[in-house]
């Protein structure tokens, strides 16, 4: 009667590594909405910029067609991925008058490991956010 009040098993799946984690990503449906953390592959170094933030060309998990974006990490990261690394991209702003590859504008948030815990999302394995960023405050 009372085995509502434990917590309930959780499934995790590990997979082998972050190619098939994120071919498994691709299956899910993530849609693209404002402060969403989407998983993708960095698949591309790009340049480094002139406020010290380094750019990557990212593969975001969707069912369909693959949808590649550039995003950068943000200027006083700590670190940055490599090429390979299954990461988040967190959407900050969405222009619905540019195509939609130009029009997600975001940061690479953070590494994360193939793991994936049903409730809980991907676990991360790294964060790229800087100690000095603020948590956001949403009163609504």
């Amino acid at each position: 009667m009372f085995d509502w009040f434990g917590g309930k098993e959780e499934a995790i799946q590990q997979f082998p590594d972050n190619e098939s984690a994120f071919a498994y990503a691709c299956t899910l449906s993530y849609k693209l909405l404002l402060n969403a953390r989407i998983p993708a592959l960095v698949i591309e170094e790009g340049r480094r910029g002139q406020d010290g933030e380094h750019w990557f060309r990212l593969k975001l998990a969707r069912q369909g067609e693959a949808l590649n974006v550039w995003a950068p990490t943000l200027s006083q990261a700590p670190a940055h991925p490599e090429v390979g690394d299954l990461v988040a991209f967190n959407i900050v702003r969405i222009i619905a008058e540019f195509p939609e590859e130009s029009g997600l504008i975001g940061y690479i948030d953070c590494r994360l490991e193939p793991v994936l815990n049903g409730s809980k999302g991907w676990r991360i394995a790294t964060s790229y956010r800087p100690d000095n960023l603020k948590p956001e405050l949403h009163m609504w």
